[in-house]
């Protein structure tokens, strides 16, 4: 016989442990694989750390939805724990006048999400508030924020363990078959080599290799898998004070929210990410690209000192959609979408997930009451 825990989770990312916590919040017996050697080391540490308001998204859409949700959930925890963060603001500008009617757009789709705070600034009243921004107009957000991901990561991992749960590093899951009561699953650890165990419950939250996972679960459809397409998203970091309070952002494009500028809790001030399509996960970021950079980044930061750009890390994001096509929306998949007993994937988890990461685990959690 296999040792037998409740739920498994594949995927200590943000969202996986959001998740977990859910679960062994209501009482679940709860166990988080993560083939890393640490929680969150892949895309949920390798973002602009930005705590969205709900702008882009198309209304009634699952981002849209759990983003505005996960937003106040965001918050709340945040300050009930000591979690540092800042609701700081942001600037979506308009670099002409034909951009300004882009803005009243996502101004309206925005309110059609219940974000009711954005306000339309002309000119001179968005350089009254960030004197070195150059614009005809913006749109402000005053609910966008930024947080510390890895200090909010270790308090979801606090709470997992305080009520149960537990999470297993460096184990990698191989494969899972149905069983009469859920799943026998096979794991493979550096320490003990690989072993069997049964869960009644398999999550699959494992990001960038959700994909993967779902494969290796016999009886999973293959045509109920959605193609995977990795975008590379690089950051530049700027050296000395930061130019801006606010974030600032470009008009979104069709697969990223544009080449924007961010700052962190240290004030460590940064411009990105940019998109590449790439065939594997890669996270080098190349110097090359700084006078692209620059390019971008001068259409509202006309200001920028020329070669003070340098290198700084780069993100994947897990896309369920490719180049030219319209953004994806977050996949959830319980049994009645894919027929597999005691199943749920997350696929195309990519932004807006790390602020609607609670909201999710609250959803999940929601699914899972309901069979």
């Amino acid at each position: 016989m296999a040792d037998y825990v409740e739920t498994i989770i594949v995927g200590a990312g943000v969202v996986g442990l959001a998740i977990a916590r859910s679960l062994a919040a209501s009482g679940r017996d709860v166990l988080v694989i993560e083939k890393e050697d640490r929680i969150g080391s892949e895309t949920s540490s390798r973002n602009s750390e930005v705590i969205h308001a709900g702008i882009y998204y198309p209304p009634q859409s699952m981002k849209a939805a759990l983003c505005v949700e996960g937003k106040s959930m965001l918050y709340r925890y945040c300050a009930d724990r000591g979690i540092p963060h800042r609701r700081c603001g942001k600037l979506i500008v308009a670099a002409s006048v034909e951009e300004v009617q882009d803005l009243r757009r996502i101004q309206a789709n925005g309110a059609a999400s219940g974000v009711t705070d954005l306000e339309l600034l002309d000119g001179d009243a968005a350089r009254a508030l960030e004197p070195n921004l150059r614009c005809v107009a913006a749109l402000l957000s005053p609910s966008t924020g930024i947080v510390d991901s890895h200090q909010f990561m270790l308090a979801l991992e606090g709470d997992i363990t305080a009520t149960g749960g537990t999470i297993a590093l460096k184990s990698r899951f191989r494969t899972a078959t149905p069983t009469k009561h859920g799943f026998r699953t096979q794991v493979d650890t550096p320490e003990v080599g690989g072993f069997e165990l049964d869960c009644g419950v398999l999550i699959n939250a494992g990001g960038l290799h959700a994909q993967s996972v779902a494969g290796s679960i016999l009886g999973m459809p293959k045509d109920m898998i959605p193609n995977q397409f990795l975008a590379k998203g690089s950051y530049f970091v700027l050296g000395g004070r930061p130019p801006f309070e606010r974030l600032i952002y470009p008009l979104p494009t069709a697969a990223s929210l544009g080449l924007h500028y961010s700052v962190d809790l240290g004030g460590q001030t940064r411009f990105g990410p940019d998109v590449e399509w790439v065939d594997e996960i890669d996270y080098g970021v190349s110097a090359d690209g700084a006078v692209a950079f620059e390019t971008s980044i001068r259409r509202y930061y006309p200001a920028l000192p020329q070669g003070t750009l340098s290198p700084g890390y780069a993100g994947v994001r897990p896309k369920i959609v490719g180049p030219g096509a319209p953004a994806g929306d977050f996949v959830i998949q319980g049994p009645q979408a894919h027929g597999v007993r005691s199943l749920f994937n997350l696929f195309g988890i990519e932004s807006p997930g790390l602020t609607s990461s609670m909201a999710i685990g609250r959803h999940i959690a929601a699914l899972i009451a309901e069979t």
